[in-house]
């Protein structure tokens, strides 16, 4: 039989599960679930995760979108943080690229998040939805043609040799061309709380000729910057209506899908992650138009 002092331990236990488990709904404890799934997606196809928060918060648990873009921002630094050092390891991150574009999409991103102060909710819903299937999935399910990335024979190691042109850009024209769509994606970054990668991605393989794996891997890396900037503004405008708890609970899921996805991207092909991102782009950006329609 148990000692007095080995149940009275047991029930102190309990009683403290008891009261964590209790300020949490079933919905709620399901948040770090669904983050592993997001983090997951995300480090594979370098986009932070915002394109799947923003929908899981305001079409499963009612949070609008503004709202919804608070806790994205927030998560989506942690969620580029934990990637980014999982990808260095890998030797995958453009350095001289993701500084350069940082402070371009951080000035967007700030005008961004000034902007949703206009704009009501329904407004900011339709625009997402349009947004994503117009202006990402069709374009990117369209050109399928990435650069090719060289995989050494020290794979297992972790270490990716690229080549040199996906570097650093070839021309100034791309230059300027780059850090000009990047200000945009930083505008729709802080307008939609989706995190600027959803475009520095495509923009990274398209116009500076960046092999996709490379292109996600460095994207991730400027997005610390911007979102960190976005999430610190969209607080300043909107305290009151951030929720930490909500935040916290997807940072510890999709913090550890980061990493998985970080892993998996390594043996998984460009074009399909490619293929299957735009289908998934598309039945989101749908259901959203029929939301808020």
């Amino acid at each position: 039989m148990l000692s007095f002092k080995r149940k009275l331990a047991i029930l102190n236990i309990e009683n403290y599960y008891n009261r964590l488990v209790a300020g949490f709904s079933v919905w709620e404890i399901l948040l770090p679930l669904l983050g592993v799934l997001i983090g997951t997606i995300a480090a594979l196809t370098g986009i932070g995760g915002g394109i799947f928060i923003i929908p899981l918060l305001t079409l499963l648990y009612t949070f609008s979108p503004t709202n919804a873009a608070g806790i994205s921002f927030i998560v989506i630094v942690f969620t580029a943080l934990v990637a980014t050092l999982n990808f260095s390891r890998q030797k995958r991150i453009s350095y001289k690229t993701g500084l350069l574009l940082a402070p371009v999409t951080t000035s967007g991103g700030l005008l961004g998040v000034y902007m949703t102060t206009a704009m009501s909710a329904n407004m900011i819903g339709m625009f997402f939805g349009f947004f994503t299937i117009i202006f990402v999935a069709v374009p990117m399910s369209i050109n399928t043609n990435f650069p090719r990335i060289k995989i050494s024979a020290n794979i297992g190691r972790g270490k990716l040799e690229t080549e040199s042109s996906g570097m650093l850009f070839c021309s100034t024209n791309k230059v300027m061309l780059c850090l000009i769509l990047s200000y945009l994606a930083g505008i729709a970054s802080g307008l939609l709380g989706i995190g600027c990668s959803l475009l520095i991605v495509p923009i990274l393989i398209f116009v500076a000729d960046m092999p996709i794996h490379l292109a996600t891997a460095t994207s991730m890396f400027s997005m610390i910057f911007t979102s960190s900037s976005e999430a610190l503004q969209h607080y300043f405008y909107f305290a009151n209506q951030t929720n930490l708890q909500f935040a916290l609970l997807l940072i510890l899921g999709t913090t550890l899908g980061a990493c998985i996805g970080v892993y998996a991207s390594k043996k998984s092909s460009g074009k399909n992650l490619s293929l299957l991102f735009c289908a998934v782009l598309v039945i989101v950006g749908i259901i959203m138009i029929l939301k808020y329609i």
